[in-house]
């Protein structure tokens, strides 16, 4: 299967790559530096296109003639302070990306037979204790928009007979990178402690708000999933079955970083003066479960936190040894 992958340099799409290169596939990376993507050595020997979905251009007719799309384009939303240009950023880079995949993929000639989108659990917006499934409406605030535009977006390819399947992402659990590579650093110095408390701007941390979380192994699985499964279409939550509060969270990080716990944090608005706005996307939270991907038979590998936790850490004692061992072998 030849796919195309736009963000295939990020946390999940580099362990898209290297899963897809493993099983017999042959993935295409859209990047917008090819020549340094092409000298990682954990991507070397992988077709690479020049180009940036958020914009149109020749890269586009790489999609022509391949048989599945994954779209995982979109500035990191942690990448700094929010103000309107930043903003802008995060919510061009996706809804654009996504036009423009869909525009590629209407003038392909031999069209892909499947778009699997990259979304985030963003799209519910902040709740508290609601049980949130696929079928839960878009929140209000700007990242729930920003999801609901890009989603839209995507949803234009159902026209042209391409299957679509939207994956709502959420806190993704891998050494060093996404939450993990935020949190481990400072609560191995300090110690650990429960982070916002779901909005409470005055009051002191107690981590009520959830955090709904996924091993990188089960989010990568639920990716070739939405790949292979010609049943897997629609919005599909990225999410393990058994979200925790912050405060849960952060007691099971401290074990494993064999940290003390402190049962109190900072409060709210020493969170958002540190960060800004973009400090709401921590101090609240929501309670996503993983409906549709259990219908679709998913078996998470990683279904309860310390187990995945614990994984985590472990793996990633031997990544650099497998990365370096993967791109010998190719």
């Amino acid at each position: 299967m030849r796919v195309f992958i736009t963000g295939g340099t990020g946390m999940i799409g580099r362990r898209l790559v290297r899963k897809l290169i493993e099983r017999g596939d042959t993935p295409i990376i859209l990047s917008r530096k090819a020549d340094e993507t092409r000298r990682d050595p954990t991507l070397r020997g992988v077709n690479v296109v020049q180009g940036d979905p958020s914009k149109e251009g020749t890269w586009q007719e790489a999609v022509d003639g391949t048989d599945a799309v994954v779209n995982l384009a979109g500035q990191n939303v942690f990448s700094g302070r929010w103000n309107a240009e930043v903003k802008r950023q995060i919510r061009d880079s996706r809804v654009y990306g996504a036009e423009h995949v869909v525009d590629a993929i209407r003038s392909a000639r031999a069209r892909p037979g499947v778009l699997v989108q990259g979304s985030a659990i963003g799209y519910y917006g902040a709740h508290d204790d609601q049980d949130l499934t696929e079928s839960s409406p878009s929140g209000s605030d700007f990242l729930a928009v920003v999801c609901r535009e890009l989603e839209d977006a995507a949803r234009q390819v159902e026209p042209l007979g391409v299957r679509l399947a939207t994956i709502r992402t959420g806190v993704v659990l891998a050494k060093g990178e996404g939450a993990l590579g935020v949190m481990a650093p400072i609560f191995k110095w300090g110690g650990a402690s429960p982070v916002g408390n779901g909005g409470h701007a005055l009051g002191p941390g107690k981590g009520q708000q959830w955090m709904s979380w996924i091993h990188a192994d089960d989010i990568l699985g639920l990716f070739l999933m939405a790949l292979d499964n010609p049943e897997a279409r629609g919005p599909i939550n990225g999410t393990a079955p058994n979200p925790a509060r912050n405060v849960d969270f952060s007691k099971e990080l401290a074990k494993v970083l064999h940290r003390p716990f402190l049962p109190i944090g900072p409060p709210d608005f020493l969170i958002e003066l540190m960060l800004g706005e973009v400090a709401q996307a921590i101090t609240r939270g929501q309670k996503v479960l993983p409906a549709r991907a259990l219908e679709l038979g998913y078996r998470f590998q990683y279904p309860e936190l310390p187990a995945a936790l614990k994984a985590a850490f472990a793996r990633a004692k031997a990544g650099p040894i497998l990365a370096r061992s993967e791109a010998g072998h190719r």
